[in-house]
Protein backbone atom coordinates (compact mmCIF):
# COMPACT_ATOMS: atom_id res chain seq x y z
CA UNK A 1 0.00 0.00 0.00
CA UNK A 2 2.90 2.37 0.74
CA UNK A 3 4.21 1.73 -2.76
CA UNK A 4 0.86 2.55 -4.38
CA UNK A 5 0.46 5.68 -2.28
CA UNK A 6 3.98 6.82 -3.09
CA UNK A 7 3.53 6.72 -6.87
CA UNK A 8 0.44 8.91 -6.83
CA UNK A 9 1.73 11.27 -4.14
CA UNK A 10 4.95 11.84 -6.05
CA UNK A 11 3.05 12.65 -9.25
CA UNK A 12 0.82 15.12 -7.43
CA UNK A 13 3.62 16.79 -5.46
CA UNK A 14 6.34 16.91 -8.10
CA UNK A 15 4.19 19.28 -10.10
CA UNK A 16 5.07 21.95 -7.60
CA UNK A 17 8.75 20.89 -7.53
CA UNK A 18 10.14 21.28 -11.08
CA UNK A 19 13.65 20.38 -9.95
CA UNK A 20 12.48 16.85 -9.18
CA UNK A 21 10.36 16.32 -12.27
CA UNK A 22 13.14 14.82 -14.33
CA UNK A 23 13.46 11.89 -11.93
CA UNK A 24 9.94 10.71 -12.68
CA UNK A 25 10.58 9.75 -16.29
CA UNK A 26 13.44 7.28 -16.39
CA UNK A 27 11.68 4.15 -17.65
CA UNK A 28 12.28 2.83 -21.16
CA UNK A 29 10.34 0.28 -23.12
CA UNK A 30 8.82 -0.44 -26.52
CA UNK A 31 5.66 1.13 -27.85
CA UNK A 32 4.37 -1.61 -30.07
CA UNK A 33 3.78 -5.21 -29.19
CA UNK A 34 4.57 -7.36 -32.22
CA UNK A 35 2.72 -10.68 -32.36
CA UNK A 36 4.87 -13.02 -34.41
CA UNK A 37 3.21 -15.36 -36.91
CA UNK A 38 0.73 -17.49 -35.04
CA UNK A 39 1.54 -20.46 -37.21
CA UNK A 40 4.90 -20.53 -35.41
CA UNK A 41 3.39 -20.73 -31.94
CA UNK A 42 0.12 -22.54 -32.51
CA UNK A 43 1.06 -25.32 -34.87
CA UNK A 44 2.97 -28.51 -34.27
CA UNK A 45 5.73 -27.71 -36.73
CA UNK A 46 9.19 -28.26 -35.22
CA UNK A 47 10.92 -25.27 -33.67
CA UNK A 48 14.49 -24.29 -34.49
CA UNK A 49 15.31 -23.96 -30.80
CA UNK A 50 17.22 -26.77 -29.14
CA UNK A 51 15.24 -28.88 -26.72
CA UNK A 52 17.30 -31.61 -25.07
CA UNK A 53 15.65 -33.50 -22.23
CA UNK A 54 17.67 -33.85 -19.04
CA UNK A 55 17.12 -36.40 -16.29
CA UNK A 56 16.46 -34.20 -13.31
CA UNK A 57 15.05 -30.88 -12.20
CA UNK A 58 17.32 -28.33 -10.64
CA UNK A 59 15.66 -25.50 -8.78
CA UNK A 60 12.43 -24.68 -7.10
CA UNK A 61 9.99 -22.05 -8.28
CA UNK A 62 10.29 -18.48 -7.11
CA UNK A 63 7.71 -16.04 -8.43
CA UNK A 64 7.34 -13.39 -5.77
CA UNK A 65 4.28 -13.88 -3.55
CA UNK A 66 3.30 -17.01 -5.48
CA UNK A 67 6.37 -18.92 -4.30
CA UNK A 68 4.47 -20.90 -1.71
CA UNK A 69 1.83 -21.96 -4.21
CA UNK A 70 4.32 -23.04 -6.86
CA UNK A 71 7.34 -24.30 -4.94
CA UNK A 72 6.91 -27.91 -6.08
CA UNK A 73 7.02 -27.10 -9.79
CA UNK A 74 10.43 -28.46 -10.67
CA UNK A 75 9.72 -31.59 -8.65
CA UNK A 76 6.80 -32.20 -10.98
CA UNK A 77 9.00 -31.52 -13.98
CA UNK A 78 11.46 -34.13 -12.81
CA UNK A 79 8.63 -36.60 -12.30
CA UNK A 80 7.33 -36.00 -15.80
CA UNK A 81 10.79 -36.28 -17.34
CA UNK A 82 10.20 -33.31 -19.61
CA UNK A 83 12.78 -30.81 -18.39
CA UNK A 84 14.84 -29.20 -21.15
CA UNK A 85 18.20 -27.44 -21.28
CA UNK A 86 16.61 -24.62 -23.24
CA UNK A 87 18.04 -22.31 -25.87
CA UNK A 88 20.68 -19.59 -25.86
CA UNK A 89 18.84 -16.49 -24.58
CA UNK A 90 20.13 -15.01 -21.33
CA UNK A 91 17.86 -13.69 -18.58
CA UNK A 92 18.55 -10.00 -19.47
CA UNK A 93 17.81 -10.73 -23.15
CA UNK A 94 14.54 -12.40 -22.27
CA UNK A 95 13.50 -9.61 -19.88
CA UNK A 96 14.14 -7.00 -22.58
CA UNK A 97 12.16 -8.93 -25.19
CA UNK A 98 9.29 -9.80 -22.86
CA UNK A 99 8.87 -6.20 -21.69
CA UNK A 100 8.87 -5.19 -25.37
CA UNK A 101 6.18 -7.80 -26.01
CA UNK A 102 4.00 -6.75 -23.07
CA UNK A 103 4.15 -2.99 -23.41
CA UNK A 104 2.30 -2.14 -26.59
CA UNK A 105 -0.28 0.33 -27.82
CA UNK A 106 -2.60 -0.57 -24.97
CA UNK A 107 -0.65 1.51 -22.47
CA UNK A 108 -1.83 4.76 -24.12
CA UNK A 109 -5.47 3.82 -23.53
CA UNK A 110 -5.08 3.34 -19.77
CA UNK A 111 -5.86 6.97 -18.83
CA UNK A 112 -9.27 6.48 -20.47
CA UNK A 113 -9.70 3.32 -18.43
CA UNK A 114 -9.21 5.32 -15.24
CA UNK A 115 -11.56 8.02 -16.53
CA UNK A 116 -14.22 5.37 -17.11
CA UNK A 117 -14.92 5.22 -13.38
CA UNK A 118 -13.42 8.37 -11.85
CA UNK A 119 -12.86 12.05 -12.56
CA UNK A 120 -10.96 13.23 -9.46
CA UNK A 121 -7.18 12.89 -8.99
CA UNK A 122 -7.58 10.42 -6.13
CA UNK A 123 -9.00 7.88 -8.61
CA UNK A 124 -5.42 7.02 -9.53
CA UNK A 125 -4.94 5.30 -6.16
CA UNK A 126 -7.30 2.34 -6.87
CA UNK A 127 -6.23 2.45 -10.52
CA UNK A 128 -2.60 1.84 -9.60
CA UNK A 129 -3.68 -0.92 -7.21
CA UNK A 130 -5.59 -2.58 -10.06
CA UNK A 131 -2.68 -2.17 -12.47
CA UNK A 132 -0.43 -3.95 -9.97
CA UNK A 133 -2.97 -6.67 -9.11
CA UNK A 134 -3.88 -7.50 -12.70
CA UNK A 135 -0.19 -7.46 -13.57
CA UNK A 136 0.48 -10.01 -10.83
CA UNK A 137 -2.34 -12.30 -12.01
CA UNK A 138 -1.27 -11.92 -15.65
CA UNK A 139 2.29 -12.82 -14.72
CA UNK A 140 1.02 -15.87 -12.87
CA UNK A 141 -0.86 -17.01 -15.99
CA UNK A 142 2.26 -16.47 -18.10
CA UNK A 143 4.23 -18.54 -15.60
CA UNK A 144 1.66 -21.35 -15.68
CA UNK A 145 1.98 -21.71 -19.46
CA UNK A 146 5.76 -22.06 -19.30
CA UNK A 147 5.50 -24.54 -16.45
CA UNK A 148 2.99 -26.64 -18.38
CA UNK A 149 5.44 -26.73 -21.29
CA UNK A 150 8.13 -27.84 -18.85
CA UNK A 151 5.95 -30.64 -17.45
CA UNK A 152 4.66 -31.91 -20.80
CA UNK A 153 7.29 -31.00 -23.39
CA UNK A 154 4.80 -28.78 -25.21
CA UNK A 155 6.50 -26.33 -27.57
CA UNK A 156 3.63 -23.94 -28.36
CA UNK A 157 0.43 -22.69 -26.78
CA UNK A 158 -1.56 -25.14 -28.86
CA UNK A 159 0.98 -27.90 -28.23
CA UNK A 160 0.67 -27.42 -24.47
CA UNK A 161 -3.12 -27.61 -24.82
CA UNK A 162 -2.85 -30.80 -26.91
CA UNK A 163 -0.73 -32.54 -24.27
CA UNK A 164 -2.98 -31.56 -21.37
CA UNK A 165 -6.61 -30.80 -22.27
CA UNK A 166 -6.60 -32.76 -25.54
CA UNK A 167 -6.12 -32.43 -29.29
CA UNK A 168 -9.84 -32.50 -30.08
CA UNK A 169 -10.33 -29.02 -28.60
CA UNK A 170 -7.00 -27.45 -29.59
CA UNK A 171 -8.79 -25.31 -32.15
CA UNK A 172 -10.19 -23.22 -29.28
CA UNK A 173 -6.92 -21.49 -28.27
CA UNK A 174 -5.94 -21.30 -31.95
CA UNK A 175 -9.08 -19.36 -32.86
CA UNK A 176 -8.80 -17.20 -29.75
CA UNK A 177 -5.21 -16.21 -30.58
CA UNK A 178 -6.19 -15.43 -34.17
CA UNK A 179 -9.04 -13.14 -33.13
CA UNK A 180 -6.80 -11.49 -30.54
CA UNK A 181 -4.19 -10.70 -33.17
CA UNK A 182 -6.91 -9.29 -35.43
CA UNK A 183 -7.91 -6.98 -32.59
CA UNK A 184 -4.28 -5.88 -32.34
CA UNK A 185 -4.02 -4.85 -35.99
CA UNK A 186 -7.45 -3.21 -35.76
CA UNK A 187 -6.12 -1.12 -32.86
CA UNK A 188 -3.06 -0.20 -34.91
CA UNK A 189 -5.24 0.97 -37.81
CA UNK A 190 -7.34 3.10 -35.48
CA UNK A 191 -4.24 4.67 -33.95
CA UNK A 192 -2.75 5.39 -37.37
CA UNK A 193 -5.99 7.05 -38.52
CA UNK A 194 -5.91 9.45 -35.58
CA UNK A 195 -2.18 10.16 -35.57
CA UNK A 196 -1.87 10.68 -39.34
CA UNK A 197 -4.81 13.09 -39.28
CA UNK A 198 -3.26 15.03 -36.38
CA UNK A 199 0.14 15.20 -38.08
CA UNK A 200 -1.35 16.43 -41.35
CA UNK A 201 -3.31 19.10 -39.52
CA UNK A 202 -0.12 20.16 -37.73
CA UNK A 203 1.41 20.62 -41.20
CA UNK A 204 -1.59 22.74 -42.21
CA UNK A 205 -3.29 20.07 -44.32
CA UNK A 206 -6.99 19.64 -43.61
CA UNK A 207 -8.21 16.06 -43.90
CA UNK A 208 -10.68 13.61 -42.43
CA UNK A 209 -9.94 10.60 -40.28
CA UNK A 210 -11.14 8.14 -42.93
CA UNK A 211 -9.11 9.84 -45.65
CA UNK A 212 -6.01 9.57 -43.48
CA UNK A 213 -6.76 5.90 -42.80
CA UNK A 214 -7.33 5.03 -46.46
CA UNK A 215 -4.24 6.96 -47.48
CA UNK A 216 -1.83 5.24 -45.10
CA UNK A 217 -3.42 1.83 -45.77
CA UNK A 218 -3.30 2.06 -49.55
CA UNK A 219 0.11 3.68 -49.93
CA UNK A 220 2.04 2.03 -47.12
CA UNK A 221 0.37 -0.78 -45.16
CA UNK A 222 -0.86 -2.81 -48.13
CA UNK A 223 2.51 -2.87 -49.96
CA UNK A 224 4.29 -3.81 -46.73
CA UNK A 225 1.80 -6.57 -45.92
CA UNK A 226 2.23 -8.01 -49.43
CA UNK A 227 5.94 -8.51 -48.85
CA UNK A 228 6.88 -12.18 -48.67
CA UNK A 229 9.99 -11.63 -46.55
CA UNK A 230 9.52 -9.36 -43.54
CA UNK A 231 12.91 -9.96 -41.94
CA UNK A 232 14.10 -6.52 -43.06
CA UNK A 233 11.31 -4.88 -41.03
CA UNK A 234 12.12 -6.54 -37.72
CA UNK A 235 14.81 -4.01 -36.66
CA UNK A 236 12.32 -1.14 -37.04
CA UNK A 237 10.18 -2.59 -34.27
CA UNK A 238 13.00 -1.67 -31.90
CA UNK A 239 12.31 1.98 -32.68
CA UNK A 240 9.27 1.59 -30.45
CA UNK A 241 11.54 1.53 -27.39
CA UNK A 242 12.79 5.05 -28.08
CA UNK A 243 9.27 6.10 -29.11
CA UNK A 244 7.66 5.04 -25.84
CA UNK A 245 10.47 6.47 -23.73
CA UNK A 246 10.14 9.79 -25.51
CA UNK A 247 6.34 9.74 -25.11
CA UNK A 248 6.61 9.10 -21.37
CA UNK A 249 9.12 11.94 -20.98
CA UNK A 250 6.97 14.30 -23.07
CA UNK A 251 3.83 13.49 -21.06
CA UNK A 252 5.71 14.11 -17.81
CA UNK A 253 7.06 17.45 -19.04
CA UNK A 254 3.59 18.62 -20.07
CA UNK A 255 2.00 17.49 -16.80
CA UNK A 256 4.60 18.95 -14.47
CA UNK A 257 4.92 22.11 -16.56
CA UNK A 258 1.16 22.78 -16.48
CA UNK A 259 0.92 23.28 -20.24
CA UNK A 260 -2.61 21.83 -20.22
CA UNK A 261 -3.75 23.15 -16.87
CA UNK A 262 -7.15 24.86 -16.75
CA UNK A 263 -7.09 28.48 -15.63
CA UNK A 264 -9.31 30.14 -13.06
CA UNK A 265 -10.52 33.71 -12.56
CA UNK A 266 -9.45 35.87 -9.64
CA UNK A 267 -11.65 36.02 -6.55
CA UNK A 268 -11.98 39.36 -4.78
CA UNK A 269 -11.64 39.37 -1.04
CA UNK A 270 -14.42 40.51 1.24
CA UNK A 271 -16.16 39.69 4.45
CA UNK A 272 -15.26 36.09 5.23
CA UNK A 273 -13.93 35.58 1.71
CA UNK A 274 -10.24 35.20 1.06
CA UNK A 275 -8.90 36.83 -2.07
CA UNK A 276 -7.52 34.40 -4.65
CA UNK A 277 -5.30 35.44 -7.52
CA UNK A 278 -6.16 34.42 -11.05
CA UNK A 279 -4.50 31.27 -12.35
CA UNK A 280 -3.54 31.46 -16.03
CA UNK A 281 -4.48 28.56 -18.26
CA UNK A 282 -1.78 26.37 -19.80
CA UNK A 283 -0.44 27.62 -23.11
CA UNK A 284 -1.94 24.75 -25.13
CA UNK A 285 -5.41 24.49 -23.56
CA UNK A 286 -7.01 26.91 -26.02
CA UNK A 287 -5.77 24.82 -28.96
CA UNK A 288 -7.46 21.63 -27.72
CA UNK A 289 -11.00 20.69 -28.77
CA UNK A 290 -13.53 21.20 -25.97
CA UNK A 291 -14.18 17.47 -25.55
CA UNK A 292 -10.46 16.83 -24.99
CA UNK A 293 -9.79 19.67 -22.56
CA UNK A 294 -9.04 18.73 -18.93
CA UNK A 295 -12.13 18.01 -16.89
CA UNK A 296 -12.23 17.00 -13.23
CA UNK A 297 -15.00 16.28 -10.74
CA UNK A 298 -15.51 14.67 -7.35
CA UNK A 299 -15.53 10.96 -8.29
CA UNK A 300 -12.35 9.80 -6.65
CA UNK A 301 -11.09 6.59 -5.09
CA UNK A 302 -14.54 5.44 -3.94
CA UNK A 303 -15.73 5.37 -7.56
CA UNK A 304 -13.64 2.21 -8.00
CA UNK A 305 -16.47 0.36 -6.26
CA UNK A 306 -18.78 0.92 -9.27
CA UNK A 307 -19.12 -1.55 -12.18
CA UNK A 308 -17.37 0.90 -14.52
CA UNK A 309 -14.06 -0.12 -12.98
CA UNK A 310 -14.27 -3.35 -14.98
CA UNK A 311 -13.58 -1.31 -18.12
CA UNK A 312 -10.09 -0.58 -16.81
CA UNK A 313 -9.67 -4.16 -15.61
CA UNK A 314 -10.44 -5.59 -19.05
CA UNK A 315 -8.28 -3.00 -20.79
CA UNK A 316 -5.43 -4.23 -18.63
CA UNK A 317 -6.08 -7.78 -19.84
CA UNK A 318 -5.35 -6.51 -23.35
CA UNK A 319 -2.42 -4.38 -22.24
CA UNK A 320 -0.63 -7.27 -20.49
CA UNK A 321 -1.31 -9.76 -23.27
CA UNK A 322 1.78 -11.61 -24.49
CA UNK A 323 0.79 -15.08 -23.34
CA UNK A 324 0.71 -16.87 -26.69
CA UNK A 325 4.48 -16.30 -26.73
CA UNK A 326 5.08 -17.86 -23.29
CA UNK A 327 6.24 -21.26 -24.68
CA UNK A 328 8.74 -19.46 -26.93
CA UNK A 329 10.23 -17.58 -23.99
CA UNK A 330 10.52 -20.77 -21.93
CA UNK A 331 12.09 -22.82 -24.72
CA UNK A 332 14.59 -20.16 -25.78
CA UNK A 333 15.82 -19.39 -22.24
CA UNK A 334 19.31 -20.74 -21.57
CA UNK A 335 19.35 -23.32 -18.75
CA UNK A 336 15.57 -22.99 -18.56
CA UNK A 337 14.78 -24.14 -15.08
CA UNK A 338 11.44 -22.94 -13.80
CA UNK A 339 13.18 -20.74 -11.25
CA UNK A 340 15.11 -18.91 -13.98
CA UNK A 341 12.01 -18.69 -16.14
CA UNK A 342 10.00 -17.17 -13.30
CA UNK A 343 12.79 -14.66 -12.70
CA UNK A 344 12.26 -13.49 -16.26
CA UNK A 345 8.47 -13.40 -15.85
CA UNK A 346 8.45 -11.66 -12.47
CA UNK A 347 10.96 -8.99 -13.46
CA UNK A 348 9.35 -8.29 -16.84
CA UNK A 349 5.84 -7.95 -15.48
CA UNK A 350 7.15 -5.85 -12.59
CA UNK A 351 8.76 -3.38 -15.01
CA UNK A 352 5.56 -3.31 -17.08
CA UNK A 353 3.46 -2.60 -13.98
CA UNK A 354 5.62 0.40 -13.15
CA UNK A 355 5.42 1.76 -16.69
CA UNK A 356 1.66 1.20 -16.94
CA UNK A 357 1.13 2.97 -13.61
CA UNK A 358 3.29 5.90 -14.72
CA UNK A 359 1.69 6.44 -18.14
CA UNK A 360 -1.85 5.85 -16.90
CA UNK A 361 -1.42 8.26 -14.00
CA UNK A 362 0.29 11.00 -16.04
CA UNK A 363 -2.42 10.97 -18.71
CA UNK A 364 -5.32 10.91 -16.26
CA UNK A 365 -3.88 13.55 -13.93
CA UNK A 366 -3.42 15.84 -16.94
CA UNK A 367 -6.85 15.46 -18.58
CA UNK A 368 -9.11 13.75 -16.04
CA UNK A 369 -12.42 12.44 -17.34
CA UNK A 370 -11.69 13.91 -20.78
CA UNK A 371 -8.89 11.38 -21.37
CA UNK A 372 -9.26 9.91 -24.85
CA UNK A 373 -9.00 6.22 -25.68
CA UNK A 374 -5.73 7.24 -27.35
CA UNK A 375 -4.28 9.78 -24.94
CA UNK A 376 -2.25 11.44 -27.69
CA UNK A 377 -5.53 12.80 -29.09
CA UNK A 378 -5.83 15.06 -26.05
CA UNK A 379 -2.69 16.99 -26.87
CA UNK A 380 -2.73 20.05 -29.11
CA UNK A 381 -1.71 19.73 -32.77
CA UNK A 382 0.39 22.85 -32.15
CA UNK A 383 2.37 21.10 -29.43
CA UNK A 384 5.66 20.28 -31.15
CA UNK A 385 6.81 18.08 -28.28
CA UNK A 386 3.77 15.81 -28.61
CA UNK A 387 3.80 16.01 -32.42
CA UNK A 388 7.25 14.43 -32.32
CA UNK A 389 5.72 11.71 -30.13
CA UNK A 390 3.03 11.13 -32.76
CA UNK A 391 5.71 10.80 -35.42
CA UNK A 392 7.60 8.25 -33.33
CA UNK A 393 4.39 6.29 -32.70
CA UNK A 394 3.43 6.37 -36.37
CA UNK A 395 6.80 5.10 -37.58
CA UNK A 396 6.81 2.34 -35.00
CA UNK A 397 3.29 1.16 -35.89
CA UNK A 398 3.82 1.34 -39.66
CA UNK A 399 6.79 -1.02 -39.51
CA UNK A 400 5.29 -3.24 -36.83
CA UNK A 401 1.90 -3.57 -38.54
CA UNK A 402 3.02 -6.08 -41.22
CA UNK A 403 4.69 -8.29 -38.60
CA UNK A 404 1.46 -8.42 -36.62
CA UNK A 405 -0.63 -8.78 -39.77
CA UNK A 406 1.21 -11.92 -40.85
CA UNK A 407 0.25 -13.46 -37.52
CA UNK A 408 -3.43 -12.74 -38.18
CA UNK A 409 -3.28 -13.96 -41.77
CA UNK A 410 -1.43 -17.18 -40.92
CA UNK A 411 -3.81 -17.72 -38.04
CA UNK A 412 -6.83 -17.62 -40.33
CA UNK A 413 -5.14 -19.96 -42.81
CA UNK A 414 -4.44 -22.35 -39.93
CA UNK A 415 -8.03 -22.11 -38.70
CA UNK A 416 -9.33 -22.97 -42.17
CA UNK A 417 -6.72 -25.75 -42.41
CA UNK A 418 -5.11 -24.48 -45.60
CA UNK A 419 -2.09 -26.77 -46.15
CA UNK A 420 1.33 -25.14 -46.48
CA UNK A 421 1.78 -26.42 -50.03
CA UNK A 422 -1.38 -24.55 -51.11
CA UNK A 423 -0.31 -21.24 -49.57
CA UNK A 424 0.94 -19.87 -52.88
CA UNK A 425 1.74 -16.20 -53.47
CA UNK A 426 -1.64 -15.76 -55.15
CA UNK A 427 -3.49 -17.23 -52.15
CA UNK A 428 -1.47 -15.14 -49.69
CA UNK A 429 -2.11 -11.97 -51.71
CA UNK A 430 -5.86 -12.59 -51.83
CA UNK A 431 -5.97 -13.34 -48.11
CA UNK A 432 -3.94 -10.20 -47.38
CA UNK A 433 -6.22 -7.93 -49.40
CA UNK A 434 -9.39 -9.47 -47.93
CA UNK A 435 -8.28 -9.29 -44.29
CA UNK A 436 -6.75 -5.82 -44.59
CA UNK A 437 -9.90 -4.53 -46.30
CA UNK A 438 -12.06 -5.89 -43.51
CA UNK A 439 -9.84 -4.41 -40.80
CA UNK A 440 -9.76 -1.02 -42.54
CA UNK A 441 -13.54 -0.99 -42.91
CA UNK A 442 -14.07 -1.67 -39.22
CA UNK A 443 -11.39 0.88 -38.23
CA UNK A 444 -13.15 3.53 -40.32
CA UNK A 445 -16.37 3.03 -38.37
CA UNK A 446 -14.98 2.61 -34.85
CA UNK A 447 -13.33 5.63 -33.29
CA UNK A 448 -13.14 4.62 -29.62
CA UNK A 449 -9.92 2.70 -29.05
CA UNK A 450 -10.84 2.14 -25.42
CA UNK A 451 -13.84 0.07 -26.56
CA UNK A 452 -11.66 -2.30 -28.60
CA UNK A 453 -9.10 -2.61 -25.82
CA UNK A 454 -11.78 -3.28 -23.21
CA UNK A 455 -13.92 -5.70 -25.23
CA UNK A 456 -10.94 -7.67 -26.54
CA UNK A 457 -9.55 -7.90 -23.02
CA UNK A 458 -12.89 -8.97 -21.53
CA UNK A 459 -13.36 -11.81 -23.98
CA UNK A 460 -10.17 -12.96 -25.69
CA UNK A 461 -7.62 -11.56 -23.25
CA UNK A 462 -9.20 -13.03 -20.13
CA UNK A 463 -9.44 -16.43 -21.80
CA UNK A 464 -5.78 -16.51 -22.86
CA UNK A 465 -4.43 -15.03 -19.61
CA UNK A 466 -6.57 -16.63 -16.90
CA UNK A 467 -8.84 -19.42 -18.14
CA UNK A 468 -6.79 -21.48 -20.61
CA UNK A 469 -3.55 -21.58 -18.55
CA UNK A 470 -5.50 -22.74 -15.46
CA UNK A 471 -7.26 -25.49 -17.44
CA UNK A 472 -3.95 -26.70 -18.89
CA UNK A 473 -2.29 -26.66 -15.48
CA UNK A 474 -5.14 -28.60 -13.87
CA UNK A 475 -5.02 -31.24 -16.60
CA UNK A 476 -1.23 -31.46 -16.41
CA UNK A 477 -1.34 -32.11 -12.66
CA UNK A 478 -4.16 -34.62 -13.11
CA UNK A 479 -2.19 -36.48 -15.77
CA UNK A 480 0.76 -36.80 -13.38
CA UNK A 481 -1.35 -38.97 -11.11
CA UNK A 482 0.48 -40.01 -7.96
CA UNK A 483 3.67 -38.33 -9.18
CA UNK A 484 2.15 -34.89 -8.60
CA UNK A 485 3.43 -33.31 -5.40
CA UNK A 486 1.16 -32.01 -2.65
CA UNK A 487 2.23 -28.48 -3.51
CA UNK A 488 0.98 -28.82 -7.09
CA UNK A 489 -2.28 -30.37 -5.96
CA UNK A 490 -2.83 -27.51 -3.52
CA UNK A 491 -2.11 -24.99 -6.27
CA UNK A 492 -4.79 -26.31 -8.61
CA UNK A 493 -7.69 -24.69 -6.69
CA UNK A 494 -5.83 -21.37 -6.72
CA UNK A 495 -5.29 -21.63 -10.48
CA UNK A 496 -8.97 -22.45 -11.03
CA UNK A 497 -9.94 -19.52 -8.81
CA UNK A 498 -7.96 -17.23 -11.12
CA UNK A 499 -9.83 -18.79 -14.05
CA UNK A 500 -13.18 -18.11 -12.41
CA UNK A 501 -12.11 -14.54 -11.73
CA UNK A 502 -11.27 -14.22 -15.42
CA UNK A 503 -14.73 -15.42 -16.41
CA UNK A 504 -16.48 -13.05 -14.00
CA UNK A 505 -14.33 -10.09 -15.02
CA UNK A 506 -14.92 -10.94 -18.66
CA UNK A 507 -18.70 -11.11 -18.40
CA UNK A 508 -19.04 -7.84 -16.51
CA UNK A 509 -16.30 -6.12 -18.53
CA UNK A 510 -17.85 -7.08 -21.88
CA UNK A 511 -21.15 -5.56 -20.83
CA UNK A 512 -19.51 -2.38 -19.55
CA UNK A 513 -17.33 -2.05 -22.67
CA UNK A 514 -20.39 -1.33 -24.81
CA UNK A 515 -21.12 1.70 -22.65
CA UNK A 516 -18.09 3.35 -24.27
CA UNK A 517 -19.77 3.47 -27.67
Amino acid sequence: MRFLTAITTILLLLRSSPSLAFQATTTTTSFIRTPVGLSTFLSHRPSTSSFTPTPEARNRISFGPLHAAAEAGDDATAASGAVSSGGTATIPNEIFNLVKSIVGAGVLSLPAGIAAFGNAPSAVFPAIALIASIGLLSGYGFSLIGRVCSYTGGRSYRGAWDKTVGESTSWIPAVTCTFKTCCAILSYSMILADTIKALLMTAGIETTRNAALLGITGTTLLPLCLLKNLSSLAPFSLMGIAGMFYTAVAMAIRYFGGAYKLGSAAVKGGKGVKAVAAVPAGKFVADVAAKFQPKFGDLGASAALTPNVFILICMLSTAYMAHFNAPKFFIELKDNTIKRYNTVVGTSFGISVLLFALIGSLGFLTFGSASSGLILNNYSNADVLMSLSRIAVTISIVFSFPLAFVGARDGWLDVFKVPMEKRTDAVLNKATIAILSGVTLVASQLKELAFIMSLAGATLGNALIYVYPALMFRSAVKNMGEKASKGLKREVPFAMLSAMMGVVMGCIGAKMAFSLL
